[in-house]
């Protein structure tokens, strides 16, 4: 995957002389809370450094205070890095002047804000287009990709209201239709559920990812939320007092967690809906159909020391399945041909599926057939991996 955004060694000092008094500090290894009593500067964000890939959800986490808000206004200089480099496409934010960062605004990114930040003297419509205006499209074209917006996230003949006849999450929709009418590269979203109730809340994630599906944005998403970060995110970053503690996906984050710090953050997190089959599976040997025999499969199951097999055909996708007791009655009757006593009908799942879709495929002790994105047997699983996955 390609960096779409690439942050570099980015500090943020508040104050008035950061680089000549609080800075030297910081890289000495002062904490924040001196430098704010030894200077009167404020370390909002300590020398980060991360990557975004296209069309990835990004998601910068922590607590209030950690950082995670100024660094995204970096992104786009609404605040400005006291050292560092961040570059979109290969360029560099920081190095453009007034009018070059003027159009990377208007053409490559755009921002949706927690408090919805609409104009309420301006219609619904215009609010979505108001983008579209200040980039000079005219008022046909601008109308028009509008209301394609506001029906793609569903708000379809509410172009003509005004924002004080919307709900919370009516309005953020309208913020969201006007962040994708300019149609950014970069989606810049900061705490954008945060102010709604928890079910227009959760019915707002499950929008923004199945738009995402088909609109394949690049996304920095802020949250204070792990359940949102873990859902939301591709990837996460963890901060700690505008430090960066650690990087990676959900299930990196869940089951290898850095330090205290990190493991005390996901203690909480239904690793159900986290942790994948791949993290927890076993892999095993299987039969091939038309090669192995019963004599074959009787030999491998006692050496493997399962009571199950699971049987392949020749690209490796799984057609069957033979249980100990089963082969011992083949054997006793004569039978060699595997296809004569193979289970057809035994559950599969593919192995990027989390623990909680597993669960119910699960009858008796037979075990679950792990297959690749194309199919193929990788691995087999029982009610007992899963247990210990939930642990």
């Amino acid at each position: 995957m390609s960096a779409k955004l690439r942050v570099d060694d980015v500090t943020v000092i508040f104050g008035t002389a950061p680089e000549r008094e609080a800075l030297p500090l910081m890289r000495q290894g002062v904490t924040k809370a001196e430098i704010l009593a030894r200077t009167g500067h404020v370390v909002a964000a300590s020398e980060v450094s991360f990557s975004v890939g296209e069309g990835e959800v990004f998601v910068i986490m922590g607590l209030s205070g950690s950082g995670k808000s100024t660094l995204v206004r970096c992104v786009n200089r609404l605040i400005e890095p006291t050292t560092g480099e961040i570059e979109i496409d290969g360029e560099d934010i920081l190095a453009a002047d007034k009018t070059q960062l003027r159009a990377i605004r208007r053409t490559k990114m755009a921002m949706v804000f927690q408090h919805f930040a609409l104009f309420s003297h301006k219609t619904v419509r215009d609010n979505v287009a108001y983008g579209l205006k200040a980039k000079g499209v005219g008022t046909k074209e601008r109308d028009e990709r509008a209301r394609e917006m506001l029906s793609i996230v569903g708000l379809e003949g509410w172009g003509e209201r005004y924002p004080g006849n919307l709900s919370g999450g009516m309005k953020q929709r309208v913020g969201l239709a006007r962040a994708l009418t300019t149609n950014p590269d970069i989606l810049l979203m900061d705490e954008p559920f945060s102010a709604l109730d928890p079910l227009i809340r959760r019915q707002m994630q499950d929008d923004l990812l199945e738009l995402q599906e088909s609109i394949q944005k690049t996304v920095v998403f802020v949250t204070h939320d792990l359940d949102e970060a873990v859902k939301m995110g591709n990837r996460i970053a963890i901060m700690q007092d505008g430090r960066l503690i650690q990087v990676g996906t959900p299930e990196d984050i869940v089951t290898n967690p850095v330090d205290d710090y990190v493991e005390a953050f996901v203690q909480d997190v239904n690793r159900g809906h986290v942790v994948t089959l791949k993290s927890v599976m076993r892999t095993s040997a299987h039969l091939v159909l038309g090669k192995d025999t019963v004599q074959t499969a009787i030999e491998c199951l006692h050496d493997s020391r399962v009571g199950a097999l699971y049987i392949a055909d020749e690209a490796k996708k799984p057609v069957g399945l033979v249980t100990s007791e089963v082969l011992a009655n083949a054997k006793s009757a004569g039978v060699q041909d595997l296809s004569k006593v193979m289970k057809n009908d035994f559950p599969r799942i593919e192995i990027s599926a989390t623990l909680k879709d597993a669960y119910h495929l699960f009858s008796g002790t037979l075990p679950v057939a792990v297959v690749d994105e194309n199919g193929a047997l990788v691995g087999r699983i029982s009610a007992a991996h899963i247990l210990k996955g939930l642990q």
